[in-house]
């Protein structure tokens, strides 16, 4: 049987909110302690070039954050590699279960678990995950070097992942089911501009062809959406970048949630529904969803919790 721990104040999730609610709750002298998850550092760990960082001109993701981290620790945050599987808010102290067996209490929680990227759900999909099939370029874009490939999707996500597979493919589709994309327009920009992209406007993917043995992607068919005309296009990698989903399951049937899954906070608040409990980050924003912008919600997370624990010591 595992340890029981309490500290005052616990975070859940190590990207931009959760790394910032952790120099803060640590120069608040809160001791806090900071459990990293399945994914340490978050999305920013599979993105490449990251332009809007404050101060940074350029800077690589993985690098923002390793950066992040060794703040957090500097000013005192103890950094757990684990995982919490399951969390109980229903009395304070509030109760989280690890993968390790620790069993972790604590006054105040602050939930910084980010998004997921969303899938497509097709059965066609799920066979060749893994096998042609990928949800991350900056993971698997090496893998295509000289070869076709498809992007499906039309925000910035999916742009920056089309510009960043014209390093290695030989021509990138992008695919979106629109007449437009929603994407900056800087990004944009770059991509109408890039001779080894092809945008194919107002469809949607019906199936992912491929073979066997080996497994392997070789084609999509795609439909479009006011004809109804069925186009296969060669390819040897498929990249979903259709958005993020909340990774809010620890909490759904605990905390009021909204828009999908994204916890619902007070406004201009990170205070949730639970007293003492605290959301920040994409876990959360539906809207921003901008690294900067998480790491603004982290801070005034770990300022609402500070001022929550004082209150609590005073009653």
């Amino acid at each position: 049987m595992g340890e029981t721990r309490h500290t005052k104040l616990l975070i859940i999730g190590s990207g931009p909110a959760g790394y910032t609610a952790a120099v803060y709750g640590a120069r608040a002298m809160l001791e806090p302690v900071l459990i990293q998850g399945i994914q340490p550092g978050g999305q920013l760990t599979i993105t490449t070039e990251v332009e809007n960082w404050p101060g940074e001109i350029e800077i690589q993701g993985p690098d923002l954050m390793i950066r992040m981290e060794e703040h957090a620790r500097a000013v005192g945050t103890e950094i757990i590699a684990d995982h919490v599987s399951s969390l109980d808010l229903s009395a304070r102290p509030f109760t989280a279960e690890t993968d390790s067996g620790t069993t972790w209490t604590c006054d105040a929680l602050i939930l910084a678990t980010g998004a997921q990227a969303k899938w497509l759900g097709l059965p066609s999909e799920e066979k060749f995950k893994g096998f042609g099939v990928s949800a991350c370029a900056t993971c698997d874009g090496f893998f295509y070097r000289g070869q076709e490939v498809v992007v499906v999707g039309g925000g910035n996500t999916a742009v920056e992942e089309a510009l960043f597979l014209t390093n290695f493919a030989s021509k990138v589709t992008l695919i979106h089911r629109r007449d437009s994309l929603r994407s900056e327009k800087i990004l944009q920009d770059r991509l109408f501009r890039n001779p080894k992209v092809e945008i194919m406007w107002d469809h949607t993917i019906e199936e992912i062809i491929g073979s066997d043995t080996p497994p392997g992607v070789e084609a999509v068919r795609a439909r479009h959406v006011h004809s109804g005309e069925v186009t296969e296009v060669p390819c040897k990698g498929f990249f979903v970048a259709i958005g993020h989903a909340p990774a809010s399951e620890l909490v759904k049937d605990q905390l009021e949630t909204h828009m999908g899954g994204y916890v619902v906070t007070r406004p201009d608040s990170t205070e949730t529904s639970i007293p003492g409990v605290f959301a920040a980050g994409d876990l959360t924003d539906h809207k921003y969803r901008q690294a900067v912008t998480s790491a603004g919600m982290g801070c005034m997370a770990a300022l609402e919790a500070e001022r929550f624990i004082a209150e609590q010591a005073v009653e």
